[in-house]
């Protein structure tokens, strides 16, 4: 049993001084006495842990450089590491099942689960998965089936970037029509305009520029069996009870079209359109916080600060940098885009909410103990300084200008 004393707690509808008591991996008590090991939390703020629902920095661990590899064990342990120590206790990896080899492939991903899945005792915070299957690679099905049966329960998210790489070359990425649609416009393969589109992918799959528009042109034949692969997807996350998201929606025709498959997230929504549809029927709705945090998107779509602004942003979430969380709260609350406490529910309660995850998410007696302890002075940036996960300490750093409390040692 601990006890933290003297925080600034972030409680669903209030700020307030005062104490929390974990026992049991839960939390026991909010106002009551000092019970257990005391921690000195006066002049921090005591918050629900960070939830990240779409985070792929752990591919930096991997990959450090293209097309240098390094042992998953290692990857994985320092990214739950970087994890902890940015107060993340819940974090879903975006890994990605798809058709190029390198990097995505569908083996890879496959093999990068189950390592972490083995790897779970030893690692400081609740590592999850999603399945970021790009909906051309039918190859990933029987790893998604694997994946559902899982104790730790995935999300999957159907991503399209074959389609936005096969779009006519005067159509802006936020501009394509709907994937599926028979009138989707489609660029010409053996334009040298391709090779500038594809330069990137290419490198990261390990390929040249002509051996990876082959592959895809080998590929785009299989878009008249797309619609089928996406369905039985969808049915198999329904049956499991996964969460499900849409990816990069620029349509209101793309988000019921998921909708009515049972995915009922919209992650990174790419025009005002897509993100009113989804708001209208009550659709859990992602941002980027890197997006939030550099003040709009780096391809040009929409900016998630006016989102959350205008009430159309429920969840941030890391995407290619685990930092960006704390950073987006600190620079929208310093633009008062909305009040401290609806702010904290982007990265706690609203990712919770949308993944299903009844239990964590708020300060609240009887849910689980997934806590940070924050250094947040006026006119400062943020900084954790200490991470619990279900009651269990996970990350703990004492800066140098603190007075080290003996108590915290052994807390």
């Amino acid at each position: 049993m601990i006890t933290f004393e003297g925080a600034k707690v972030y409680l669903p509808t209030e700020i307030a001084e005062t104490t929390v008591t974990v026992a049991g991996g839960r939390i026991a008590e909010i106002g009551g006495p000092v019970a257990g090991t005391r921690i000195d939390a006066r002049g921090l703020v005591l918050a629900p842990a960070l939830i990240d629902v779409h985070g792929d920095a752990f591919e930096r661990q991997l990959m450090p450089r293209p097309g240098v590899y390094f042992p998953q064990e290692a990857a994985i342990i320092d990214t739950d590491r970087q994890l902890a120590a940015n107060g993340i206790a819940t974090a879903y990896h975006a890994i990605t099942l798809a058709w190029e080899p390198g990097l995505r492939d569908v083996t890879r991903g496959r093999d990068l689960m189950r390592c972490m899945a083995a790897m779970a005792p030893r690692l400081t915070v609740e590592n999850r998965v999603q399945l970021r299957w790009e909906t051309f690679a039918f190859e990933a099905l029987d790893v998604i089936e694997e994946a559902l049966n899982d104790p730790l329960l995935p999300a999957i998210a159907f991503n399209d970037h074959t389609s936005m790489t096969m779009r006519a070359y005067d159509v802006p990425i936020q501009q394509r029509g709907f994937e599926l649609s028979p009138d989707f416009s489609i660029a010409a393969l053996d334009d040298e305009r391709m090779k500038r589109r594809t330069a990137s992918k290419a490198q990261r799959a390990g390929l040249s520029e002509d051996d990876y528009i082959a592959l895809l042109a080998r590929v785009w034949e299989r878009r008249g069996d797309v619609p089928d692969r996406i369905a039985r997807v969808a049915r198999m996350g329904r049956i499991a009870g996964a969460p499900m998201l849409s990816h990069d929606d620029t349509t209101q025709q793309a988000r019921t079209w998921f909708r009515n498959l049972g995915a009922r997230v919209a992650e990174f929504p790419m025009v005002l359109d897509a993100v009113e549809a989804a708001h209208d029927a009550g659709d859990a709705i992602i941002f980027g916080a890197p997006n939030a945090a550099r003040g709009g998107s780096h391809i040009g779509s929409l900016g998630a600060g006016d989102m959350v602004e205008a009430g159309l942003c429920d969840a941030l979430a890391s995407d290619y940098f685990y930092p960006a969380m704390l950073a987006a709260v600190a620079r929208l609350d310093a633009e008062k885009r909305a009040d401290r406490l609806a702010l904290w529910r982007l990265v706690s309660k609203g990712p919770a909410a949308a993944m299903n995850l009844a239990d964590r998410g708020e300060i609240v007696v009887g849910r689980r103990a997934d806590l940070v302890l924050l250094d947040w002075p006026k006119g400062c940036a943020p900084a954790i300084t200490g991470t619990w996960v279900a009651g269990r300490m996970a990350y703990r750093g004492t800066p140098a200008g603190s007075v080290f409390m003996k108590e915290e040692l052994f807390a």
